[in-house]
């Protein structure tokens, strides 16, 4: 072998180490860079304990992100946006020295996350860095770079909703053992499908239930298509929502719910089943000279039961639509009809006239609920 030809693998190697030297070189450059980027996004409020860049991630450890100031307006019902013990960014290695930052995932470990839906009927999270800008919504806000997002991922979280809309000072339901993925978000003009699914715990007071969300959602539009499914719930954390109660309320009992929800160009279509599971009204009284606990007695079936059908429809744009209102009105004219049925069987049985003594002490069953 001639020395020109052994001298080629080693000049090979070499070549070798120097560009992956390089490459190296090159990456650990980048991951600064996008810790910088991070930096930057989170704002002036943003609280870090500790910021560690590794081989192909960097790691956030202890953040926190406060409340904004009421600046005029009502208060943030949480003092936290959000909070979490560490979240791993791990970006897209093609394209790390770009304008934009582009990110294979975020996993949020340990996380608290809170969230308001306002009396005008608007969810808001993070406010202030998920916020659309007000002025020129097609580009984004000179304060915040432009960032897509793979996945991100909430894991082993707790999360608090507050909704204004139902009740003041906010009803607040609690949900625990969070986990919850979301696919391709763009950011800050949140365009573009992305694919959700989330689980958790509901807390209550009598039980704890269990959350399951599904679907395809556009953050930028509204438009979407998810099922919800609930089980198990106590049936007191959702009372607001279900019962419209002048001289009773609920003692006990617990709610299933299936719903399949779509929404296109703000108009929102969404079928569901709703069953009550053990009911019992607190309180005394009478309705049409029947107790209390032998109307509830008779709507039940043999399980224990309520069964209600209803459908939620309306444009979401119009300030004069209330999901409140329609939740409450198809719930009570659902609940109405079924127990419009079993109690015409009943009064049939005991031989009265059957549909007009139904009717009265159906209407007047619905009104406790809603109707």
């Amino acid at each position: 072998m001639t020395t020109s030809s052994r001298r080629w693998p080693r000049r090979l190697l070499l070549a070798l180490l120097l560009l992956a030297g390089i490459g190296l070189a090159a990456f650990q450059f980048a991951i600064h860079l996008l810790k910088g980027k991070i930096e930057q996004a989170l704002g002036p409020r943003g609280e870090v304990k500790e910021i560690r860049v590794g081989l192909g991630s960097v790691d956030i450890v202890g953040l926190r992100l406060p409340a904004p100031p009421a600046e005029g307006k009502a208060a943030w019902p949480a003092s936290d946006l959000l909070r979490a013990e560490r979240v791993r960014v791990v970006p897209s290695l093609a394209d790390l020295l770009g304008a934009r930052v582009v990110l294979s995932s975020i996993r949020i470990e340990g996380a608290y996350l809170s969230l308001l839906r306002t009396p005008e009927q608007k969810l808001r999270l993070l406010p202030g860095l998920l916020d659309q800008p007000a002025k020129a919504p097609e580009q984004p806000t000179p304060d915040m770079p432009e960032i897509q997002i793979g996945r991100i991922e909430l894991a082993d979280s707790a999360v608090e909703y507050f909704d204004a809309s139902i009740q003041r000072p906010p009803l607040k339901i609690r949900l625990e053992q969070i986990q919850v993925s979301l696919d391709n978000l763009h950011l800050p003009d949140l365009k573009g499908q992305s694919k959700l699914q989330v689980s958790g715990i509901i807390k209550g007071q009598h039980r704890d239930g269990r959350l399951e969300i599904a679907g395809q959602t556009e953050l930028a539009s509204k438009d979407s298509d998810i099922k919800t499914r609930l089980r198990g719930v106590d049936l007191l954390t959702f009372k607001p929502y279900l019962i419209r109660a002048t001289d009773t309320g609920v003692k006990r009992g617990s709610m299933d719910l299936d719903v399949h929800s779509t929404v296109q160009r703000g108009r929102l279509h969404a079928p569901g089943t709703l069953t009550l599971n053990n009911l019992e009204l607190a309180g005394g009284g009478s309705f049409m000279g029947v107790p209390q606990a032998a109307v509830v007695g008779l709507m039940k079936n043999k399980a224990g039961q309520i069964g209600i059908n209803f459908s939620l429809d309306g444009n979401l744009n119009d300030p004069r639509f209330s999901l409140n209102e329609q939740l409450l009105g198809r719930i009570g004219a659902g609940l109405a009809d079924s127990v419009g049925i079993s109690l015409e069987g009943l009064a049939k049985g005991v031989g009265n006239t059957g549909s007009s003594v139904a009717k009265g002490i159906g209407d007047t069953v619905g009104k406790l609920f809603g109707k």
